[in-house]
């Protein structure tokens, strides 16, 4: 890497699971305030659609509806996998789909 010179990354297409939690839709905003395209999957168990309203007419943000323990086929660059109930109230519910969700996810 050169001094003085700014280092141009490309564009990516990045996949967000959870993207509609808390932490996700930071992530997206982030990440498309960086310039990327982001596909955010959220099943809404612990998310919400209110965390990502402001990003839905942006167009390089995509979101699909989708829960993690099923097959999800998508070209992308990256994915970042926060699809996993954070809270005791939420993991206690059903802690087999709870584990599923992190290992399929």
């Amino acid at each position: 890497m050169s001094v003085g010179f700014p280092v141009m990354m490309s564009a990516k297409r990045i996949l967000i699971s959870g993207g509609a939690g808390f932490l996700g839709s930071h992530l997206c905003e982030r990440l498309l305030n960086e310039g990327h395209d982001i596909l955010c999957v959220d099943n809404y168990f612990t998310g919400s659609k209110a965390n990502i309203a402001h990003l839905l007419d942006h167009p390089r943000f995509e979101v699909m509806r989708h829960d993690v323990t099923f097959p999800l086929y998508v070209e992308v660059d990256e994915i970042y996998n926060l699809a996993c109930p954070a809270s005791p109230i939420h993991y206690q519910f059903d802690p087999v789909q709870t584990t599923k969700t992190s290992v399929h996810g």
